[in-house]
């Protein structure tokens, strides 16, 4: 006679070796899960200059084209005056070298032309508009410098 009930049901064994190694495997996973994040946040740490955890440090955001962008940008608005120098809380205006940011982004623009996502030549092309808009509006309301007086080298009696 066969014993039909145990073949419809499968014996599980579980003895406690294998409960002792799962409790192993489990303690040596969250050790180094910890000790991964313990790096990662010494390594923030001294990339930021500081501990994560101090008062005004911040966590870097990713290398990405958008950060690049971005950067580029604030400093574009900052050099017109449009963003407050952090140090004496003021607006200084460099004209020259908002140029310089704005024409980089837009040799970003051109080098980059067919290997950015919808997304990211959208953000490009429209800061691009933006501050060359700004730019204008800022040279507009610039007043003009008058020429410096030109000396001749030929003197009159």
């Amino acid at each position: 006679m066969t014993d039909d009930s145990k073949s419809s049901k499968p014996d599980i064994v579980v003895d406690d070796d294998w409960k002792a190694q799962v409790e192993k495997e489990k303690e040596a996973l969250k050790q180094e899960t910890q000790g991964s994040a313990d790096k990662a946040a010494g390594a923030t740490a001294s990339k930021s200059g500081g501990d994560a955890g101090a008062p005004g440090s911040f966590e870097m955001p990713p290398a990405s084209f958008l950060v690049l962008m971005s950067t580029l940008a604030t400093q574009a608005m900052a050099s017109m005056g449009m963003i407050a120098d952090p140090t004496s809380g003021e607006p200084n205006v460099n004209r020259p070298m908002a140029k310089h940011f704005i024409d980089t982004l837009a040799m970003l623009q051109e080098k980059t032309k067919g290997n950015l996502t919808e997304e990211e030549s959208a953000h490009l092309r429209d800061a691009l508009h933006q501050l060359r808009m700004a730019f204008v509006a800022l040279a507009e309301k610039a007043p003009a410098q008058p020429e410096p007086e030109k000396k001749s080298s030929i003197e009159l009696p």
